[in-house]
């Protein structure tokens, strides 16, 4: 028999201490899964209802994505699907956006001649029917699913009109609706208010297109109010892309995963508009994700001047994936930053004038929605760190503007600023 050195069994130790170690890092690495199999198990053949094993396998989905963050999560193939439509340019319903407020489905809005705006729906109508049954305690998702549907069938609401206790019933046929993100009116000859309510796959060129518009008729464009309240946000690349039609040099935003290649620097392709235009942002606690990149980019950039409330700070990506089965999953996978390498995560932007709205009349409630003051910090689990024609009713939007600037003491600033303290690309 020959003999081992002490090198060979040196190495043959070593080569066990390994394996043994491996062993455990494997054992470590499958002990949850196992410890999970086990609790299904338990489930499926003690809870006091039966349950399937898909509905449980979700359930432990939904509640792994819910402890990571506030905005990562579950989506089922339904829900996969609404975020498609959100995102898109168009759907098939009644042309209405609406909320739950305190357990009630109620209008937001009606977007402008669409067949609900054309059945008389208004903001702060409740809808306590749809197809005859009850709203009471419906969820968001389930409600939109019922409103919307095939264009050219009906559909049947029981309407509790706001200020009244008599329920109205509407049949209301479908058309296909246009998800328009950018609406704009004149305030002023020359000055233009552009409000964007999203951030979709057509909002930069409904941007484009509404500034063009304008401006066909030889109108020469003096300011532009960029008001962004209460936009909750959409697509990165669109936040960019608006950016970057009011830039013309300079670092639009910056992403940073958990690694160093994930990093991805987005700058001005330095084909923005008329740099001469001044322009000024209208902000809230209400405007998040992409609406503070583009009002992080324009303040930083010093393009534009803010006025408003802090916003929101969410500055988180998510990154939606979709799975085999048609579901999928909205991951947050980095933090943004702005030019200046400001996170405003959990912070929020902080306008240049800070000027709460001063609400005096429910005029402002019904244009745009203001909502509560809820920011990304009061959140479980956050991240540390118009058209100018007459409309059929007999409104016409021009006097409507007028009211509204009348009572938006936010929009009047930004309009005074616009005037008097304007800040152009061509003044850095």
């Amino acid at each position: 028999m020959s003999r081992i050195s002490k090198t060979g069994v040196a190495v043959i130790v070593a080569a066990l201490i390994l394996t043994a170690g491996l062993a455990l890092a494997q054992e470590d690495r499958f002990g949850p899964l196992k410890r999970f199999s086990q609790v299904l198990d338990l489930v499926e053949n003690n809870y006091v209802k039966n349950v399937t094993r898909q509905e449980l396998i979700d359930g432990a989905i939904v509640g792994m994505l819910q402890q990571l963050d506030p905005h990562s999560s579950f989506l089922s193939k339904e829900d996969f699907k609404e975020m498609q439509v959100s995102t898109s340019g168009e759907f098939s319903g009644i042309g209405i956006e609406i909320s739950v407020e305190n357990g009630r489905i109620t209008v937001i809005s009606p977007i402008d001649d669409t067949p609900a705006d054309k059945a008389g729906l208004k903001a702060g109508d409740v809808i306590v029917e749809i197809e005859g049954q009850s709203t009471q305690d419906m969820s968001l998702m389930d409600a939109v699913q019922r409103i919307r549907g095939p264009k050219g069938k009906p559909v049947a609401l029981t309407i509790v009109h706001k200020g009244s206790n008599k329920p109205e019933k509407l049949r209301i046929v479908r058309e296909s609706i246009p998800i328009v993100s950018v609406k704009s009116s004149e305030v002023e000859p020359g000055y233009l208010l552009v409000r964007v309510t999203r951030f979709n796959e057509n909002t930069t060129a409904e941007l484009k297109d509404s500034v063009a518009a304008y401006t066909k008729g030889g109108t020469a464009l003096k300011g532009i109010i960029l008001d962004l309240r209460n936009n909750p946000g959409g697509l990165l690349d669109q936040a960019v892309s608006v950016s970057d039609f009011f830039l013309t040099k300079g670092r639009i935003v910056t992403i940073k995963g958990r690694k160093d290649e994930q990093r991805k620097d987005f700058d001005s392709k330095k084909d923005g508009f008329e740099p001469s235009v001044p322009v000024t942002v209208v902000i809230n606690a209400g405007s998040a994700s992409a609406s503070e990149i583009v009002a992080g980019a324009l303040q930083d950039n010093k393009r534009a001047l803010l006025v408003g409330d802090k916003s929101f700070g969410k500055g988180s990506v998510q990154t939606v994936i979709p799975l085999n089965d048609g579901s999928g999953i909205k991951l947050t996978t980095a933090l943004y930053y702005t030019p200046s390498g400001r996170s405003i995560q959990a912070e929020g932007i902080e306008p240049d004038f800070k000027v709460p709205l001063q609400q005096d009349t429910d005029k402002e409630k019904d244009l745009f929605a203001q909502g509560h003051q809820v920011r990304e910090r009061d959140l479980n689990r956050h991240l540390d760190n118009v058209s100018r024609k007459k409309k059929a009713d007999g409104t016409d939007p021009k006097q409507k503007i007028k009211e509204l600037m009348e009572h938006d003491n936010q929009l009047k600033l930004a309009l005074e600023l616009l005037k008097y303290a304007p800040v152009s690309a061509s003044a850095q």
